[in-house]
């Protein structure tokens, strides 16, 4: 982070395209004196969301003892190093679904609604990231990121009459919208760097001068449109020139951080070969996401819900939902228990790259809010109750770690919704079935 000698005034102002816009807070508003002060003081509010789909092996993932004297099960081990800052959540419960109970799962991760039974109107409610993003996307290039791992489907039905984006999302930017999940970290990589192949600033300023020089030439042409077509016409133009403006908008605020000093990486290839190597790549684009700041709110799935992945690397060639229901058989809780441990494994490699990028006086990891977890616990039983939910909070406060909380029964995942906004400064009265906030999430 680079931080000049002179600060630029608070209001300052982008004048063109017939409208004047606000600036976000940048770095170079912050005086030069100050800066560092200002800005271990004010570190960003970031939410991060990792989801793993077909429930949990919980015997190998409930700690037996409550508070801070809880031990690491086989399932939460690879988490160790960070049993200092994570709450484990015991007790919360998704709503209940007599129907599609793996597009409930997913849709209720974020949500705390069950969605329609449906293949054509999408109907949900908006989810937590998205309401979160609507407050920190005004100050960065994109609101949010989406992404998984497994390719999903955006038609059909994928659950007993759900339509299969249900279970291939867990993002809702509104009641009727899920959000896709991008799965090619090439995709990841151009939406935000663009095509240039590399985060190197010099080639980045240059792409963004063209790419400015372009939208000046665009909008004259709709001012000399605009003269010579009928209403209905100017109100098409006014639309598209809405959409030009979102583009001048995440320009300028690239051109404000082409100088930012960020690792210098190449783009990616495409879908590596591994599962292993494709989520510690996206895991990796997250990081990047968050250190260059174009994004402070990203949903990731390392698995859409009725996956059929097998993973033959780690001894389990078995397909991963029907291994799912293993009727308490010895053989097939194993499989099934290695593969949440796999998950958490590669969410322990996340850690250790969000520890090890330094933010401010602290971590990626000290300044944000990262939830782990599933939509139902049992997968056996695809039960909706004492949800698998791993919490943390860092540094910054946010959420005091260290302990394992039990939960009272039928309290609503909802309620951790709730909290959850709290925290990240976004002031929301109700959500799903909520009935109040987890007051004790930080003081006991």
């Amino acid at each position: 982070m680079i931080i000049l000698k002179k600060a630029l005034p608070r209001r300052t102002f982008l004048r063109g395209l017939g409208a004047t816009v606000a600036l976000p807070f940048l770095d170079s508003m912050i005086p030069a004196l100050d800066a560092t002060r200002a800005l271990a003081a004010q570190p960003a509010r970031r939410l991060g969301v990792v989801y793993v789909p077909n429930g949990m092996a919980m015997k190998a993932w409930t700690p037996a003892v409550e508070g801070a004297g809880f031990e690491m099960t086989r399932i939460l081990q690879p988490m160790a190093a960070y049993r200092d800052r994570m709450l484990v959540l015991t007790g919360l419960n998704g709503v209940a679904s007599n129907a599609g109970v793996h597009a409930s799962a997913s849709t209720r991760f974020l949500t705390g609604v069950t969605p329609a039974r449906t293949e054509s109107d999408l109907q949900a409610d908006v989810s937590v990231d998205q309401l979160v993003a609507r407050e920190l996307g005004r100050e960065t290039q994109l609101g949010s990121l989406e992404l998984a791992l497994d390719a999903h489907d955006v038609f059909g039905s994928c659950d007993i009459g759900f339509n299969c984006q249900y279970t291939s999302t867990i993002a809702w930017r509104d009641a009727n919208t899920p959000l896709p999940m991008e799965t090619n970290p090439r995709h990841v990589f151009e939406r935000l760097f663009g095509d240039t192949g590399t985060t190197d600033s010099a080639v980045r300023a240059r792409r963004n001068r063209m790419d400015r020089s372009l939208l000046d030439a665009v909008t004259d042409r709709i001012a000399a449109l605009n003269r010579d077509v009928g209403a209905g016409d100017r109100a098409k133009l006014e639309q598209y020139l809405d959409a030009v403006r979102d583009v001048e908008r995440r320009i300028q605020m690239a051109e404000a951080q082409s100088d930012r000093e960020i690792p210098e990486v190449e783009q990616p290839a495409g879908v590596p070969s591994t599962y292993e190597e494709h989520a510690k790549l996206m895991f990796d684009l997250q990081v990047l996401a968050y250190q260059t700041d174009l994004t402070r709110v990203i949903t990731f799935m390392l698995g859409r819900e009725l996956s059929g992945r097998t993973y033959a690397e780690i001894g389990v060639p078995d397909s991963h939902h029907p291994t799912s229901h293993h009727r308490d058989d010895p053989v097939l809780y194993e499989k099934i228990t290695k593969i949440n441990e796999f998950h958490t494994s590669l969410f322990g490699y996340y850690l250790d790259k969000l520890d090890a990028a330094q933010d401010g006086d602290g971590s990626l990891l000290d300044n944000m809010l990262l939830l782990y977890g599933a939509g139902m616990s049992d997968s056996n039983r695809h039960a909706n109750t004492g949800l698998p939910l791993v919490l943390f909070g860092g540094g910054s406060e946010t959420v005091a770690g260290g302990r394992h909380l039990r939960y009272p029964e039928g309290t609503s995942i909802s309620n951790l919704h709730l909290t959850m906004l709290d925290r990240m400064g976004v002031a929301v009265d109700n959500m799903g079935n909520a009935t109040g906030r987890l007051e004790l999430l930080s003081d006991v």
